[in-house]
């Protein structure tokens, strides 16, 4: 899988890094770490334009509850802290979940470090990482607190 890392100015949000870059926030993609009711963790990757639906994601998981942890709990389950998740090099190796909507499209996502982005091919990270691909974002406006 080739990835390629590449150095950014500090970003306030995700909008703000999708600028320093040249792309679209639907470009970058979000890594959210995932608690499970029984204390184990998953990866969500969601496109920077969009947000988690936990009605999907919880039914494509098959479990009732789902969470985001609290950052030291994030920080705890993956080495990354949050604004730098990727699963790549994650601490864990633990289940990846990505939404439909990334395949085929070359991806910006966290590096694992701050100032920086990595690039590549979703459709090497799905495979890679044998991620489960689903429908399981919505819609920002549609986001129910």
């Amino acid at each position: 899988m080739a990835v390629e890392f590449r150095e950014r100015p500090a970003a306030n949000s995700l909008e703000d890094a999708a600028e320093l870059l040249g792309l679209q926030p639907s470009d970058i993609v979000k890594t959210l770490v995932v608690k499970r009711s029984d204390d184990t963790y998953l990866f969500a990757l969601i496109p920077g334009d969009r947000a988690i639906s936990w009605p999907k994601l919880r039914a494509v998981v098959g479990v009732n509850k789902l969470r985001l942890p609290e950052a030291a709990l994030a920080l705890a389950a993956t080495g990354y802290e949050r604004g730098t998740i990727t699963p790549i090099g994650s601490t864990t190796d633990w289940p990846v979940f990505a939404d439909e909507s990334i395949v085929g499209r070359r991806i910006a996502m966290g590096a694992g470090v701050h100032g920086f982005s990595l690039f590549v091919q979703a459709d090497d990270l799905i495979r890679a990482y044998g991620a489960t691909v689903a429908d399981i974002s919505e819609e920002m406006s549609a986001r129910q607190g």
